[in-house]
């Protein structure tokens, strides 16, 4: 069974790393998701750019990826242009290439819940234009 969500670099991030301001609250939303969370190959590009070059960080997001904790969902050739529609819409912020897969995946997967720290990004992309998505953690005030 696969899950009903979708996970995004920093919340990855913020999973693996104890001292990161949203790790107990990323860790109590993954807690009540059902997994596998689906992610791209892009966020796992992005998640690989920016987890540290010490050997104890590389293999400690490997692990998290070959745990089964994540599914990667292939985005075919035939998809790109749907991901740069998205990025022209979202010009303005501006979306990057991994945002844009995942509101794709959102659209394609019918999924609405996210697990991510970018709150701003996610509060202004639309899934189909028009749903809101749940977004996991909650904000902080």
């Amino acid at each position: 069974m696969r899950g009903n969500a979708l996970i995004d670099t920093g919340a990855i991030l913020a999973l693996l790393d104890r001292t990161d301001r949203w790790h107990q609250a990323c860790v109590e939303a993954f807690r009540q998701l059902r997994l596998p969370l689906l992610t791209s190959e892009a966020v796992l590009t992005e998640l690989f750019h920016l987890v540290g070059d010490s050997r104890q960080e590389i293999e400690a997001a490997w692990a998290f990826v070959r745990s089964g904790a994540l599914l990667q969902a292939k985005i075919e050739h035939e998809e790109l242009p749907l991901l740069h529609y998205l990025m022209l819409r979202y010009a303005d912020r501006p979306m990057d290439f991994a945002d844009a897969t995942l509101v794709h995946l959102a659209k394609r997967e019918s999924f609405s819940t996210i697990l991510t720290v970018d709150f701003a990004d996610f509060e202004t992309y639309r899934i189909e234009g028009k749903r809101r998505f749940r977004i996991l953690p909650a904000r902080r005030s």
